[in-house]
């Protein structure tokens, strides 16, 4: 089955890695998409899978100023953070990343390699590693991440996660998670 021109190979990435538009008002790092990160997988015939923006799916795409708030700062006050939590965000939020882990389940069972999720550090939903609140990064995931990381050990599956910075990295860290 599927013995076409398909390379069976298929990558997760962050929605705001091929749509800086979903993000939140302020904090675009550039017009569009990451285009070298692009270039890197169309080389490398590799397919696209785009995420959905928790973000925007839960919150609308004017979400406000990031750096909203007087609390102190912890990941777990970040305002967008929060609201992520909070139902019925946090229902549609957990939807989303049953979503995404129905799509790997359906590409191992025909034989695809997952080669990755790929999210974007300091996000308080797709951060890898890091997450943020006003102008500082903590350690810790986003919580769709969170979501999606808890969804794939309830499944058994090993998919590598990769959490970008910016831009100016994304294409030389995709190639080192290439084979």
């Amino acid at each position: 089955m599927f013995n076409d021109g398909r390379s069976k190979r298929v990558l997760f990435l962050a929605h705001c890695l091929l749509n800086q538009n979903a993000i939140s008002d302020g904090t675009a790092v550039c017009p569009a998409s990451y285009r070298e990160l692009l270039r890197v997988l169309l080389d490398a015939e590799v397919g696209i899978l785009q995420m959905p923006c928790p973000e925007l799916c839960c919150l609308g795409l004017d979400r406000g100023d990031p750096r909203g708030g007087e609390r102190p700062v912890t990941v777990e006050n970040s305002r967008i953070r929060r609201s992520l939590g909070e139902s019925p965000a946090r229902e549609r939020l957990d939807a989303l990343a049953k979503d995404v882990i129905r799509q790997i389940l359906e590409y191992h069972r025909h034989g695809f390699a997952v080669l990755g999720i790929v999210g974007v550090n300091r996000s308080p939903s797709c951060g890898v590693d890091t997450t943020s609140d006003q102008d500082l990064e903590l350690p810790g995931k986003g919580l769709f991440l969170e979501a999606l990381s808890q969804r794939l050990a309830e499944e058994k599956l090993t998919v590598p996660l990769l959490g970008l910075r910016g831009p100016e990295e994304a294409a030389e860290a995709i190639r080192a998670l290439l084979p």
